[in-house]
């Protein structure tokens, strides 16, 4: 009993490595790795490669999966590339397999004392850097110590004559370790444990190379289990696909299989290594098996998985309608009702920030930032109906209008994010940490979160109607929050000096918050004031007095 207890330690921390080296990748070159995924979505070649190179990085199938999934759901990428990142992403996850199927546990210790110290001693990006060396440190010291603890477990014949019995049990293999690889959300992981139990002979080679095609089938299940509840099949086309291709090879695999494991041992004489040998070759041959066909499987699952758009999403855009999309006058005007719901989500984002400001609770900080994801999406939308019209049927006068629904749409998501990224951040340290704001301090943030929302109201009010009295009134409000925010700072400052605060970091987040307000109402003033003031020749195009220059 304590030796299944040490091997289910040894287990847990082998998983405890992978999340490790997963999340800090993920922490450290997560949104550059989502912005290279992004463009390299183009055709299906780079889609691969991209792939291949992103999985490897993050060593998780699935975390590419979702990205790539999010973007199919968007519209910004065909279903024929998001299935060739799929392909290389399945090819991606046998890299490290192959790394550590190598004995290099020796370097356990020096991966664990080097993540160590970079994360005690570094910046944010290489913090998360040393996070990697830790876990692959703790990977390569859980593969040793389940090969020391698999020697002595192997001699006991109840555990002899239970792996003695899956010769001749191949199916039930493959539904165990698809079981465990589903539960585990890491096909990595089962399949270094069966190259553990293959390295000391627990296992056949056949039974270890049923254990990699369970793995396979598992780490595609997830994906396609986690999408049930949306309610448009079409979210569902990239993992189903993905889920499909694994079925073909397991059929194909299980059609051949005494050949195949044969030729496997015959290969490499060194089990651990056939076995990694075997996931890499399993992968590779799927995608070339599929890669040619591409295009029509990617319509055969359009065609069996229609869209069916989800009424309640509120991200899903209500007026951009195709029909009109060839009427720029008619298009204009259902992009501009459209950005109009970009002005009410900031709205809902600032009255849960001001409800996060009386008082905090972790459920709100979720639903907000939430909301946040409706604006990127909506914005996304807009961008991509309104700058697809044919610039030769666009007057001079559509031209314009296509400036300021532009504006309008790209400074009110900026917004979105500020108060998603910086204030809701302030708000969850200030929970996270036990701080609480002055009652005058948190009383000023309110204020101008409440003068925020005000005017939201009047940007939305000056891109309906393009009201220059309006525009200016908006223009002339950038000046008086300026002045605003500078009285909460001088108060602020007034309260620290005497006293009144007690820990500098409140007074940090406090200074922060104050000037983060302050640029989303600059975005609020660019969104809607400067084009129709630029427009008409009303702004200047420098606030430096020329009388200044010409002295200088």
């Amino acid at each position: 009993m304590l030796t299944l207890l040490d091997l289910a330690g040894a287990v847990a921390l082998l998983l405890w490595g992978v999340h490790m080296v997963q999340s800090g990748v993920h922490r450290a070159f997560g949104a550059r790795l989502r912005s290279f995924l992004a463009t390299a979505l183009s055709n299906r070649f780079k889609a691969f490669a991209a792939g291949v190179g992103v999985t490897a990085a993050l060593q998780s199938s699935t975390a590419t999966g979702l990205m790539v999934t999010g973007f199919a759901a968007d519209g910004l990428v065909a279903l024929g590339p998001a299935l060739a990142v799929m392909l290389g992403a399945n090819v991606g996850t046998t890299l490290i397999v192959q790394v550590l199927s190598f004995d290099v546990s020796v370097v356990a210790p020096i991966f664990i004392l080097a993540g160590v110290v970079t994360f005690s001693r570094a910046t944010a990006g290489l913090k998360d850097f040393g996070r990697v060396l830790i876990g692959l440190g703790l990977m390569l010291l859980a593969l040793h110590q389940m090969i020391a603890i698999l020697g002595p477990l192997m001699q006991q014949p109840g555990i002899r004559n239970a792996l003695d019995f899956l010769p001749d049990q191949i199916p039930l293999a493959v539904i165990l370790a698809a079981l465990f690889a589903w539960l585990a959300h890491s096909s990595v992981a089962v399949i270094l444990i069966s190259m553990s139990l293959a390295a000391q002979g627990a296992v056949t080679p056949a039974v270890a190379i049923a254990f990699v095609l369970g793995a396979n089938l598992g780490a595609a299940i997830n994906p396609v289990l986690e999408g049930v509840a949306v309610r448009d099949p079409a979210s569902r086309r990239l993992p189903l696909g993905n889920l499909i291709n694994r079925v073909v090879g397991l059929a194909i695999v299980g059609a051949l299989f005494p050949w195949i494991a044969a030729a496997v041992t015959a290969l490499d004489a060194d089990p651990a290594r056939a076995v990694a040998n075997f996931h890499t070759a399993f992968n590779a041959v799927l995608a070339l098996l599929f890669f040619p066909i591409l295009t029509p499987y990617a319509r055969f699952l359009t065609r069996a998985l229609p869209a069916r758009p989800d009424d309640s999403d509120p991200a899903r855009p209500l007026y951009l309608d195709p029909a009109v999309h060839d009427a720029p006058a008619l298009a204009l005007a259902a992009a501009a009702r459209e950005a109009l719901r970009l002005s009410d989500t900031l709205e809902a984002m600032l009255a849960g920030l001001k409800s996060l400001l009386e008082k905090s609770d972790r459920r709100q900080i979720g639903e907000t930032k939430n909301l946040d994801n409706t604006l990127d999406r909506l914005n996304t939308a807009i961008k991509t109906y309104v700058i697809t019209l044919d610039p030769k049927s666009l007057t001079e006068a559509d031209a314009r209008r296509v400036a300021q629904i532009l504006a309008f749409s790209i400074n009110l998501e900026q917004a979105g994010d500020l108060v998603d990224r910086n204030l809701l951040g302030i708000v969850s340290r200030r929970l996270k940490r036990g701080l609480s704001f002055s009652p005058d301090g948190q009383a000023d943030l309110i204020r101008l979160v409440d003068r925020l929302t005000a005017n939201v109201r009047i940007a939305a009010s000056v891109f309906v109607a393009g009201d220059e009295r309006a525009a200016r009134l908006l223009a002339a409000e950038k000046e008086a929050f300026r002045a605003a925010e500078s009285q909460a700072y001088d108060a602020h400052l007034s309260r620290l000096r005497s006293g009144e605060i007690v820990t500098v970091e409140t007074s940090s987040l406090h200074l922060d918050a104050l000037r983060d307000l302050k640029q989303i109402n600059a975005h609020l003033v660019e969104a809607a004031a400067y084009p129709l003031l630029r427009e008409r020749g009303e702004l200047l195009p420098s606030r430096i007095r020329l009388a200044d220059i010409d002295k200088g």
